[in-house]
Order: structure tokens, then sequence, then C-alpha cells
């Protein structure tokens, strides 16, 4: 059944217009977001989409293809954890538009969500980023209209994320999927919002992206995500700084040091574990530079570098890989990957390969028999490509 067709089967009316927003794979630097630091992502291929309707009322109706699930509710009664589930992410972002004091009513909404859910893959901010764009479009708030506005509105969609649907994420994922392009990956800096375009058009270099998609479900409202969070907050207060971002990577290892006795005896986590949480993400927060500079160069294996850098320490000292996550890395990159890295927030999800062209067809098989062979789910693989954001 068609989008349209499906929303009239629906609500009993047609669509007003169709929005879209895509996921997202972050290239390299992971738990940075929270910590004001850089991120470099890239707009999935894959999207959500909001077919949508204005009311004449307060309520919000919202269906979604995937679950079936019709969920009605009137937007002064959306509070923190009202609506459950997906919906929420819906629910969210009105809330937060009227929040920020725009003026806005009720809607029916659609959603079709093409972005795989629970990989890493930022499905939750496709949904808050396609609804955005769909009541920006009902009710002529004109937030796509260029980067500033479009930052704006990746703002409301992590303030819907944070405090609608409890999930203690950093912004990159809204303003990936927001201000993303063709061909490029964006350069986040999460301390100031500023962007800046890098090239990322492998394929003239005929290379492949592969995504990994482990299906070891990821999830950010566990509270695994939230402790590794505050454990960065935690170190940051200890060292009386605003954020682990002003930490000065020449002086890591003093800085390092001086950790251990400042969190002696305080807190629900020993010093040591700490101290590896902080240096995953300072040292992290470099790759991220190093890696845009070499992507500027087409030096691909030195990206391939980083990104297994980036994997070893996201394992080893923020403890977010699982067995699928580093048998996929390390398959890929055994098979001739030129690095291969977990992607998202961790605990499962995807993991991915950058790969001459030549061999990606051999990393695929070798993967996927790999899995077969720990008598693990099959994964999902696919190419990747940097796309544009919502429309």
């Amino acid at each position: 059944m068609q989008h349209r067709e499906a929303f009239v089967a629906r609500f009993g009316r047609e669509p007003q217009g169709s929005w879209s927003a895509p996921g997202r794979v972050n290239l390299i630097g992971e738990h940075t977001d929270y910590n004001s630091g850089l991120a470099l992502p890239i707009g999935l291929p894959q999207r959500t989409y909001a077919l949508a309707a204005r009311r004449t009322d307060d309520r919000l109706r919202v269906a979604s293809l995937q679950t079936g699930d019709l969920v009605e509710i009137a937007i002064p009664q959306i509070a923190p954890g009202v609506p459950q589930g997906w919906a929420s992410y819906v629910a969210g972002v009105a809330w937060a538009l009227r929040a920020d004091g725009f003026d806005i009513g009720g809607a029916d909404v659609l959603i079709d969500g093409q972005v795989p859910l629970g990989a890493g893959l930022s499905s939750s901010a496709a949904i808050e980023c396609a609804t955005g764009a769909a009541l920006s479009g009902l009710y002529d708030l004109d937030l796509l209209a260029d980067d500033t506005d479009r930052a704006h509105l990746a703002v409301l969609c992590r303030r819907a994320e944070n405090e609608i649907a409890l999930a203690p994420t950093g912004g990159m994922d809204q303003a990936a999927s927001l201000l993303a392009r063709a061909g490029q990956a964006l350069l986040l800096d999460c301390r100031d919002g500023a962007t800046r375009l890098v090239p990322f058009e492998i394929e003239r270099d005929g290379l492949v992206l592969l995504v990994i998609d482990t299906r070891a479900h990821h999830a950010l409202v566990d509270g695994q995500y939230g402790a590794r969070r505050a454990s960065c907050e935690r170190a940051a207060a200890a060292l009386g700084l605003p954020s682990l971002r002003e930490v000065d990577p020449a002086r890591l290892d003093a800085v390092l040091a001086d950790l251990v006795g400042l969190l002696a005896g305080d807190g629900p986590e020993p010093p040591e574990v700490v101290v590896r949480r902080v240096r995953h993400v300072v040292t992290e927060i470099e790759r991220v530079q190093e890696c845009a500079a070499a992507m500027t160069a087409r030096d691909w294996e030195g990206v391939g570098r980083l990104f297994a850098a980036s994997h070893a320490s996201l394992r080893d000292d923020f403890e977010v890989s699982c067995l699928e996550l580093d048998l996929a890395c390390s398959v890929a990159q055994d098979q001739g990957a030129l690095g291969a890295r977990m992607t998202g927030g961790g605990f499962g999800g995807s993991a991915i390969a950058l790969v001459p062209e030549a061999v990606a067809g051999p990393v695929q098989a070798a993967v996927t028999e790999a899995f077969a062979a720990a008598g693990l789910t099959a994964p999902s693989i696919f190419a990747a490509h940097a796309a544009p954001g919502a429309g």
C-alpha cells in the first residue's frame, strides 16, 4: 500500500503533505556529543516518512506502518514518559515546538520508518526530524529554510528525546538528520553547534562503506548509556571543567593521574573506571579531527586506522561494544577492510567497515559466515552513501 492510500485508510482523509528525514551513520566521534566534543556523521539513504494533515483541535493522532498502532493524545497532556514507546518521539516534538513558543495545533501523522530499528542508526532521531519537518510544513514555521533554522529544529528534536522519550542523548543524531548533505560528512562541534562539510565521495576512489547491522538490539533507555554519560559528567565536575572537551590532550596523562585522586572514595564507580571513560572521550575527539583531515586529503588508509583505533577505545576504555560488534569488525579487517568500528551508542547495533570495492562481497560473506559459525543471528549488511537531510 502506498503512503497516501495508507494515510487515507487510517485517518479517512487526504494528507496535506509528506516529509522525511534520514537515519545516520556516525563515521567517528562516539559518546563525544554530550561531552561538547566533535562528531562526523553522514545521512543514510534509509529515511523515515511522516505524512500529515492539520486538525482543528489540539489532538495528535499518530499511526505507524511498522507497528499498526494508533496513539491519540492531546498536546497539553504530553509529559515525560507520556505517551510511551515510539509515539513519544512524535509527541515530544509537538511538545517541544509548543514549549519554544511556536503556535501549533493538532495533527494526524502517519509514520513509515525505513531506518532499521535498534540498529544504532538513529531511527528515533529520524522519526523526530521527520515529524518536526511535517509540523513545520503544516503550520508554516519555515524551520527547514536554512541551516540556522534546521539547527534550531534539531535542538528542539533533541529536547523531545531527552525530556519526553527520556533518552539522555546528545544532539549529534538530530543535527545529522537535519543538516546532512549528499556526498558530504558533517563535522559537528557540539560545544557551539558549528558545522563544516567534509567530502565523503569514496566511490570515486573505489571504496564502499558497509554498514553491518548485527541484529543485537540496541536501546538508549536501558540505563547503560545514561551511566556512561553520568561518569563523564562526574569527571568533568571533579576537574572543575564545564565538559571533557576542555581537557587538554597534551596533558591527558597528568589530568588522568589527578583525577584518580580527586575521585578517591567518591561515587558509584572506582576512579580507574572513570579514568578510562575520560581517556576515550578525549582521544576520540582528537581522532575526529584527524579523520576529517584524512578524508579531505583522501587518505583512506589513514581513515581506516582511525576507525580501528576508535573501536578499540570504545571496546576497552568505554566498554560499550559487544561480541557481535567485535566479531563484525575483526572479520571485516581480516578480509581486507581498511578499518572497521562500531557506530552509535553501542551495546549492540551496527558496525561500519571501509572496504575496497573489490572485496566488499567477500567481506560481507565472511562476516555472515562468522556469525553463523558463532551461532548468532544473521546480520543485515548494506552499502551506504552520504545522503541529504530532512525535506
